[in-house]
């Protein structure tokens, strides 16, 4: 049975004008271009120096772009893009106020559900949808949590802006990148960091036998290996070493196990970037 969640941590940007999509392929990491009705994009907005500032959907109506983002990264997303419009034709909006962002899952989207395209990172993660008002046949925000946490896929309230690069956040497999496109802001770094294998840490899901806490440093004896990012129950996401992933994980005196996601690309232990 489908399952769907309203996602109230997420709104709404609307891009208008004829400039739209040549305007937001020169600065996100993925090709714009592939955006139709029925199947979106999902890409970064990275600094000048390939660092992460912000993660959305891209999804495409006949007259405008519509960026399913975290909501509290919508007016920085907008300063920021604004700042490019130079002559550009185009209009930024934030439109969150006329659309509900929901995820559905384990089965298809419900008919006459809103705007609606398979989630682009996997097929396990389900589908987005952009509807005009939350729905009431939904589960709560903290079901989509599970399930995408079980899935190991990132969201924004897990990374640092200005400091997680792209690869570490697994945005390579996931299908977050186009390697073939052109210039984007940060590209420069976010090819040198794939081609030269020069991450030394992933975001990666981690189990406990007990309840995790909010945040919380990780450690391998007296050596700070990585931090949790989110957790709920006894599942999470941590930034962590890949040099530890081997290692016995603790946060304080409890176990942590690392769980490795069958898209997640690990270099061989001959292959890791040492600090």
């Amino acid at each position: 049975m489908t399952i769907v969640a309203y996602l109230p941590d997420r709104g709404v940007i609307e891009l208008s004008g004829p400039d739209r999509v040549m305007f937001l392929q020169g600065l996100v990491t993925n090709d714009v271009s592939k955006a139709q009705p029925g199947t979106c994009v999902w890409a970064a907005l990275l600094t000048p120096q390939g660092r992460y500032r912000a993660e959305f959907f891209v999804f495409a109506t006949g007259s405008s772009l519509l960026l399913d983002a975290p909501r509290e990264a919508i007016a920085d997303i907008i300063t920021r893009l604004s700042r490019f419009k130079l002559r550009s034709k185009v209009v930024l909006t934030d439109r969150s106020a006329d659309y509900a962002v929901h995820a559905a899952w384990n089965g298809p989207p419900p008919q006459s559900a809103g705007i609606t395209a398979p989630d682009p990172r996997l097929a396990e993660a389900g589908h987005r949808i952009l509807a005009p008002a939350p729905r009431e046949d939904t589960a709560e925000p903290s079901a989509y949590r599970a399930h995408r946490l079980a899935l190991g896929l990132p969201d924004h309230s897990d990374l640092e802006p200005d400091k997680t690069l792209p690869m570490e956040a697994g945005f390579g497999e996931l299908h977050g990148i186009d390697w073939q496109k052109g210039c984007y802001m940060g590209q420069e770094l976010t090819a040198r960091t794939r081609y030269r294998g020069l991450v030394k840490r992933r975001l990666i899901p981690i189990t406990a036998s007990f309840d995790l806490p909010a945040s919380g440093s990780i450690t391998s004896g007296e050596r700070n290996v990585g931090d949790l990012c989110i957790a709920q129950g006894k599942q999470g996401l941590a930034m962590l070493r890949l040099d530890a992933l081997d290692q016995p994980l603790q946060i304080g005196d409890l176990t942590v196990t690392p769980r490795i996601p069958h898209w997640l690309s690990l270099p061989a232990p001959s292959e890791k970037v040492q600090a």
